[in-house]
C-alpha cells in the first residue's frame, strides 16, 4: 500500500466524488474551507456537513449555524450560490438526486424546503418528522419519501422528484416512527418504529401494507437495517444482540443470527489482534539515535494470530440506568456481491462479526486490541475495511485478514474511512488529520 500525505481536517468531513476524479475535505479554522485537486472554497463560517452532487459538477457546504447553504461549481470556479434560511434557521441539507436542488430542513422540523438552482423556484414540504432517518430517496433518484408527523400520528408521503408532486400519502402503524429506507430496486419502503415498539412495516410504491414484522413485544426494540445490494434481503439488528433476516418473497423471517460472547463452533475462524514488540539491531544503536530509529523503538506494531475455539470475546455488561445503553447491533452492512454480512454487537466492541449469507452461518469474527469505530465494504468485491481508533486499518477478505500501519509521525487516529467508488483506494479520517490509502494493483 501507498499513502499521501496528511492533510488538516474538521468535523470527519472529507468525501470522495461519486465520479472518483475528486475529493473534497473542510479544513480547520475560523473560516471554513473546501478545497478539491488544488482548489480552495472560502465559506463564510465554520462548515458543519459536506455533500457532493450525483453528477460530481456541485459541491454544497452547510453552515448550520448561521442557517446557511453555500454551493460551489467546479465547472465554472467564479460561479457560486448561497441560500439563507434567515430566521427557519437550518437543521439538516442534501441533494436531490437530480443534482440542482437542494432540500434544507428548517429547525423545529416545521418544513423542507426545496430549492431548484436552475429556475429558482422554492417548494414546501410540511410537517416533516424529526427521527432518526425521515427522508429516503429510490436508488434510481425517482422518488422520494418523507416521514411525516400531524396531530399526533405517523405518515409517509411518497414525491415524483421531477417535479415534486405528491404520489401517495398514506398514515403507518406506528407509535413512534422512528426511521424509513427504500430497498434497492425502489419497490419496497422499510418503516420502524421507535426502540419500545418492536415493529418493522414494510410499503409498496403505491402505499399498501405488505407485510408487519415484530420478533418480541416488551423489551426494547429495532436498533439497526440494513437491505441487501440484490434487495432480497432486509437484516434488522435488535436490542436484544440478535440480527434477523426477512426473505423478499414472503417477508417472514428465515434466519436468527446470534452474537454469543463465546465462539465454541469449529468451523468459524476467530482472527485475534496481538501487539508485538519491534525487533530492533543491536549493531544500529546509537546515542542519540536517529529519528527513524527512535520512531521504531518506541512504536508497537500488531498482526493477527488464528485462535483456536472456543474463544471468550471481550463482554461489555450495559449499565442499565442510563439512556442509549451500549446493547445490540448497532452497525449492519452486506457486501457488495451480497454474500456476506458484517455486524457488531455493542455489548462486545471489540469484535467484526461476518456471516456467509449463502449458507446463513458465522464464518469469521475479527477480535481487536480496540474497539471498533468504522467498518466498510469495497464496493467492488468481499472485503471489508475496518478501523479501531489507531494508526491502523484492518482488511478482510475470503483470502485472510492483513493488517496496515499508517506511517508517520505523530498520532493519527482513524476513525472513519471511506472506499473510492473503482475499489482501489480509501479516504482514511481523524479528527484532525485525512490521507488517501492507494491499495497496489497485486492487492486489488
Amino acid at each position: 500500500m501507498n499513502f499521501s500525505e496528511l492533510f488538516k481536517l474538521s468535523g470527519l468531513l472529507g468525501r470522495f466524488s461519486p465520479d472518483g476524479k475528486c475529493l473534497v475535505s473542510a479544513g480547520r479554522g475560523q473560516r471554513g474551507r473546501a478545497a478539491r485537486d488544488g482548489a480552495l472554497y472560502t465559506c463564510l463560517d465554520q462548515i458543519q456537513y459536506i455533500e457532493w452532487s450525483s453528477d460530481s459538477l456541485f459541491i454544497l457546504c452547510a453552515l448550520y449555524k448561521r442557517g446557511i447553504v453555500q454551493v460551489w461549481s467546479l465547472e465554472q470556479p467564479a460561479w457560486h450560490c448561497r441560500i439563507d434560511e434567515g430566521s427557519a434557521g437550518l437543521v439538516a441539507s442534501c441533494w436531490s438526486p437530480d443534482g440542482r436542488h437542494i432540500l434544507n430542513t428548517t429547525e423545529f422540523h416545521l418544513r423542507i424546503t426545496v430549492w431548484s438552482l436552475c429556475t429558482k423556484s422554492v417548494s414546501y414540504i410540511k410537517y416533516p418528522k424529526a427521527c432518526q432517518q425521515g427522508v429516503a430517496f429510490t436508488k434510481d433518484g425517482r422518488y422520494m419519501a418523507v416521514a411525516e408527523r400531524r396531530d399526533c400520528k405517523d405518515f409517509i408521503s411518497i414525491f415524483v422528484c421531477s417535479n415534486w408532486q405528491l404520489l401517495r400519502h398514506f398514515d403507518t402503524e406506528t407509535q413512534d416512527l422512528c426511521g424509513i429506507e427504500w430497498a434497492p430496486n425502489g419497490c419496497v419502503l422499510a418503516a420502524w418504529d421507535t426502540c419500545l415498539e418492536y415493529k418493522v412495516l414494510l410499503y409498496s410504491l403505491d402505499g399498501r401494507l405488505l407485510s408487519s414484522f415484530r420478533a418480541y413485544e416488551w423489551p426494547l426494540g429495532v436498533k439497526s437495517i440494513a437491505w441487501s445490494p440484490s434487495s432480497q434481503f432486509l437484516a434488522i439488528g435488535s436490542f436484544d444482540e440478535k440480527v434477523r433476516i426477512l426473505n423478499h418473497v414472503t417477508w417472514k423471517k428465515i434466519t436468527e443470527l446470534e452474537h454469543p460472547a463465546t465462539i465454541s463452533s469449529k468451523k468459524t475462524i476467530v482472527y485475534k489482534e496481538v501487539e508485538k514488540s519491534p525487533t530492533v539491531d543491536t549493531e544500529r544503536l546509537s546515542f542519540p539515535p536517529t529519528r527513524e530509529l527512535a520512531s521504531s523503538l518506541f512504536s508497537t506494531q500488531s498482526k493477527y494470530d488464528i485462535s483456536q475455539v472456543p474463544v471468550s470475546l471481550q463482554y461489555v455488561k450495559p449499565v442499565a440506568d442510563r439512556a442509549n445503553p451500549k446493547v445490540g447491533v448497532g452497525m449492519l452492512a452486506f457486501s457488495a456481491d451480497n454474500c456476506f454480512l458484517a455486524t457488531k454487537n455493542d455489548n462486545i466492541p471489540n469484535a467484526v462479526w461476518i456471516w456467509d449469507i449463502r449458507k446463513l452461518k458465522l464464518s469469521v469474527v475479527l477480535e481487536q486490541l480496540c474497539t471498533i469505530q468504522c467498518f466498510q465494504w469495497d464496493p467492488c468485491q468481499p472485503r471489508l475495511a475496518v478501523c479501531t481508533g489507531t494508526s491502523r486499518v484492518y482488511l478482510w477478505s475470503p483470502a485472510g485478514c492483513v493488517v496496515v500501519q499508517v506511517p508517520g509521525e505523530g498520532d493519527f487516529q482513524i476513525v472513519s474511512l471511506s472506499w473510492h467508488s473503482s475499489g482501489d483506494s480509501m479516504v482514511l479520517l481523524s479528527k484532525d488529520n485525512f490521507c488517501v490509502c492507494y491499495l497496489e494493483r497485486e492487492e486489488v
